[in-house]
C-alpha cells in the first residue's frame, strides 16, 4: 500500500515532533500494510516553510534511520503545498517537490474555510505548464463541504483530488464523513492518503478506510484508487474515472 500524503518527518511541521515519533509512525504504517510513504511536510501555509532543498536531505536521514532498524518502509520526497499567488514562481525557482520525479503531479492544499478567488486561474495556469494539481482533502474544506460540486470545474480542467482516510471513517465527524462518502461515490476524489500526523493525533487508518470503501462501493473502486496513487508516484498518465454531479435531494411536503 502507498501513502501519498504523510507528515512523518520529525520536527519540521505539525506532524512528528521527534525521531522517536517518526519511528513510531513508521511502525504503525508498516502494521497497516503500507510499503511506501511520500513525505509531505507543509510548505508555505503561513506557519511552515519547507522548500525542496531542505526536505530532500531530511527524507534521506529518516530513511537511513529506518534502514538501520530494518523497518521495511520506503520514503519518498514530497510537499503539501499551500496555494499562493507565488506558486508558479516557486516552481520556476525549483523550490517545489512533486509526487513524481518528472515533476508532473503536485499536492495543493486550500485554506480550511475558503477557496481563493484566484484558485481556478492559477490551477489552469499550472495545467497549461503541463502540471497536474492534486487538491488535497477537499472534503475538509468549508466551501467544498458546502457544495462538493464546486470541485467539478477543477476536474474538468484535468486536476485531481485526494481524499483523507480518517474523513471516510468518521474521525473528523459525521458531516465530513458524509461529504467524503459522496465524493467517493461520484468520483469527485480519485485517490486516498492518510495525512497522518502521529500515532495518537490523526494516525493511519488507510486499511480501515479502504475496507469501508470496498464494502460501500465494491473492490473495483478501491483498485482504481490504488492504481491512481501508484500512477502519481511513477509520473504515469492517469485514467480518469468518470465523475458526476451530486444531485441535491428535494423534499416534498404533503
Amino acid at each position: 500500500m502507498i501513502d501519498l500524503h504523510c507528515h512523518i518527518l520529525p520536527g519540521i511541521d505539525d506532524g512528528a515532533d521527534t525521531l522517536a515519533d517518526s519511528l513510531a509512525m513508521a511502525e504503525t504504517a508498516i502494521s497497516q500494510g503500507i510499503t511506501h510513504i511520500l513525505c509531505t511536510p507543509h510548505h508555505n501555509n503561513g506557519k511552515y516553510v519547507n522548500p525542496k532543498d531542505e526536505v530532500i536531505p531530511k527524507v534521506a536521514a529518516l530513511q537511513k534511520e529506518l534502514d538501520q532498524r530494518n523497518l521495511p518502509l520506503t520514503l519518498l520526497e514530497g510537499q503539501e503545498v499551500r496555494i499562493t499567488g507565488d506558486l508558479v514562481s516557486e516552481i520556476q525557482q525549483d523550490r517545489i517537490l512533486f509526487t513524481d520525479l518528472a515533476d508532473t503531479y503536485i499536492l495543493i492544499e486550500f485554506p480550511t474555510a475558503d477557496v481563493p478567488a484566484y484558485a481556478e486561474q492559477l490551477l489552469f495556469e499550472l495545467r497549461s505548464m503541463g502540471k497536474t494539481p492534486v487538491i488535497v482533502h477537499p472534503e475538509r474544506n468549508g466551501k467544498f463541504r458546502e457544495d462538493p460540486n464546486r470541485l467539478i470545474p477543477y476536474l474538468d480542467m484535468g486536476c485531481l483530488a485526494q481524499l483523507t482516510a480518517p474523513s471516510y471513517v468518521g474521525v473528523f465527524g459525521k458531516s465530513i464523513q458524509k461529504t467524503a462518502k459522496q465524493m467517493v461515490e461520484h468520483n469527485l476524489v480519485q485517490m486516498m492518503a492518510s495525512d497522518a500526523h502521529g500515532i495518537k493525533k490523526r494516525t493511519f487508518v488507510m486499511k480501515d478506510a479502504y475496507e469501508q470503501i470496498q464494502q460501500d462501493f465494491g473492490l473495483a473502486k478501491v483498485t482504481a484508487m490504488e492504481q491512481i496513487t501508484k500512477d502519481l508516484l511513477n509520473g504515469d498518465a492517469v485514467t480518469f474515472p468518470e465523475y458526476s454531479e451530486i444531485k441535491k435531494k428535494r423534499f416534498v411536503l404533503f
